[in-house]
């Protein structure tokens, strides 16, 4: 597969550090720390994720490789431009990110990408991959399939260090270690060429990405079989 070229980052670059408490979603009984609000005093980023951050269901969200949620203030108006100007897409946390920027993206951020956030060093670990609390939070049937199929999913950074980041605290690449590798083509082969062997061969083998997504790959090249996303798209996990 021929992948696009890597864009270089424009470092260093300025970020909103967002964090939020598990509170019930909307026309739900479910609860959820997707509604993700702007602070405004330093935190402490530790191992699992920031002081005062939440989330609900902590067998599938957060945890180590999962620590940090990013996700790019560019994809918000092409959200705004698919559905239109809804409240949520004003301003940054609709995603349930802990970081916005401008100037990263899928395309130019890659698994395994070393970086240096305020007084902490994290690690792009996994994409994102959507789940049906998305559809409750937009008010829209199939939001999260909508991220899925866009692949405007974002990312999640392991923490290598922890330590503490303020608001005006600046993003800075440090080392890429799998440039090849971008969430775009990770997004691509799971999701787009589904059963492409050689892929799936290469992230099975990718160790610096997670390993919930490495055992994906292995199931496919052993079963032959894309697994089934309803559960996480439209319904409980």
């Amino acid at each position: 597969m021929t992948q696009p070229a890597v864009r270089p980052h424009p470092f260093p670059l300025a970020l909103t550090l967002l964090t939020g408490r598990a509170a019930p979603l909307a026309d739900s009984a479910v609860c959820s720390g997707i509604a993700k609000t702007p602070v405004t005093q330093p935190l402490t980023l530790g191992p699992e994720g920031f002081e005062g951050d939440e989330q609900a269901d902590r067998r599938v969200h957060g945890g180590v490789e999962k620590a940090v949620h990013h996700y790019p203030r560019e994809h918000y108006a092409a959200w705004q431009a698919d559905l239109g100007a809804l409240p949520l897409l004003q301003s940054p946390g609709a995603f349930g990110e802990n970081i916005a920027t401008t100037g990263l993206d899928e395309q130019s951020v890659a698994i395994g990408d070393i970086f240096r956030l305020g007084a902490a060093l994290v690690q792009v670990s996994q994409g994102r991959q959507p789940c049906w609390k998305l559809n409750h939070r937009f008010g829209v049937p199939d939001m999260a399939r909508r991220v899925q199929t866009t692949g405007r999913t974002g990312w999640y950074y392991r923490v290598l260090e922890p330590g503490r980041v303020s608001p005006d605290s600046l993003l800075t690449l440090v080392d890429r270690l799998a440039p090849d590798w971008t969430l775009h083509r990770l997004w691509h082969a799971l999701y787009i060429d589904r059963m492409n062997r050689e892929e799936l061969r290469g992230i099975a083998a990718l160790d610096l990405l997670a390993e919930s997504w490495r055992k994906y790959a292995r199931r496919r090249l052993d079963s032959g079989r894309v697994e089934d996303w309803t559960p996480r798209l439209e319904g409980s996990e």
